[in-house]
């Protein structure tokens, strides 16, 4: 990145902003300069009318007067192509379809800029394509705060987990850390149900609360590595190629899939990416109501086959009263789950 004066300058503000006071050889020490340019650009704040303090001493240190906000926000044109490139990564990964909020951010990062870096920032908006293989599914992005802020802090959670089985459980985990890898989002950390460190797909978690409990993370945590250890115990990445009888806007409309899963083909979808959970796609596909033709793999058939027999056998079961005679009155006693031809 070019660093110009002036861009140095408002460096300065805002990490007096951000740290709330600092010496001048840590200022220093951060725009790489010397005590004597530090001063210099203090000096410019000053003449601009930024109330800069400065504490004289050999603890001396320079800071904002109390209670100083800025009013706007000052991007360099660096810093504006750096956001933005962010805003859109995260709404490749699918993060705005559950937060709304960052589709509103860029297009206030854009409102507020000047009209040269506005045009090359819309530049890289409208040239800029990613692309992955993987499925990308997004989490809530609420769960991703959640977690961070529970890291952050030391805090366990309780969560309420969907396996891929489509089994729920609560459970309290002590999270270590958050990564995205390969179109999924996951937390790793202690799972206080299991006795053990475990794996959790974020998309996969239905509720989740913050405790007042505290934990002590393991020393030198390295998240990223310990998720692909995990996932490397998990079965082998199937390649997916499906079509779907559905138009490519409808089937964009009813998940929350990345686009670049979706090409419009003979009449329909074809649905295309890697995917390491077989039941998932064969629920996914059985949610979207539309008829489908599977390409490959073939274990896909199976998974579908499987996922279909385990509806029906939901289908055939109904809860069924059972009654006994209490003070002359027939009272329920409990609830149990027969089949609808009630053999015995």
């Amino acid at each position: 990145m070019v660093y110009r004066p002036t861009a140095r300058v408002l460096t300065v503000l805002e990490l007096l902003l951000s740290h709330g006071r600092m010496t001048g050889p840590d200022l220093a020490r951060r725009l790489e300069v010397n005590i004597r340019t530090v001063r210099d650009y203090i000096a410019m704040l000053v003449d601009l009318g930024i109330p800069v303090e400065s504490e004289r001493g050999r603890y001396g240190a320079y800071r904002l007067r109390p209670g100083y906000k800025l009013p706007p926000l000052i991007f360099t044109e660096d810093e504006a192509t750096a956001l933005t490139l962010s805003l859109l990564l995260a709404r490749k990964h699918g993060i705005t379809r559950t937060s709304p909020a960052l589709e509103s951010l860029l297009a206030k990062v854009e409102r507020v800029l000047p009209t040269t870096t506005r045009s090359r920032v819309q530049a890289i908006e409208q040239t800029v394509h990613f692309w992955s293989s993987s499925f990308e599914v997004a989490p809530q992005a609420s769960v991703v705060m959640a977690l961070s802020s529970a890291i952050q802090s030391a805090h366990c959670v309780e969560l309420r987990y969907q396996s891929a089985h489509s089994n729920e459980t609560t459970r309290t985990f002590d999270p270590y850390g958050v990564v995205y890898h390969e179109g999924f989002w996951y937390t790793i950390g202690y799972c206080h149900l299991r006795q053990g460190q475990r794996l959790f797909r974020l998309d996969r978690i239905l509720q989740i609360e913050v405790l007042a409990d505290t934990f002590s993370p393991p020393d030198n945590f390295q998240a990223l590595e310990e998720v692909q250890r995990a996932l490397a115990s998990v079965p082998r990445t199937w390649r997916i190629e499906v079509w779907l009888q559905i138009t490519l806007e409808e089937v964009q409309r009813q998940t929350r899939l990345s686009k670049a899963q979706f090409i419009a083909a003979d009449n329909g979808v074809i649905m295309r990416g890697d995917v390491a959970d077989l039941p998932w796609v064969a629920r996914f596909l059985a949610g979207l109501g539309v008829p489908f033709i599977i390409h490959h793999p073939p274990e896909l058939r199976a998974a579908i086959q499987h996922y279909a027999h385990t509806l029906a056998n939901h289908a055939e079961q109904s809860a069924t009263k059972v009654f006994e005679r209490v003070d002359g009155q027939d009272t329920p006693i409990s609830l149990v789950a027969r089949p609808e031809n009630n053999t015995p």
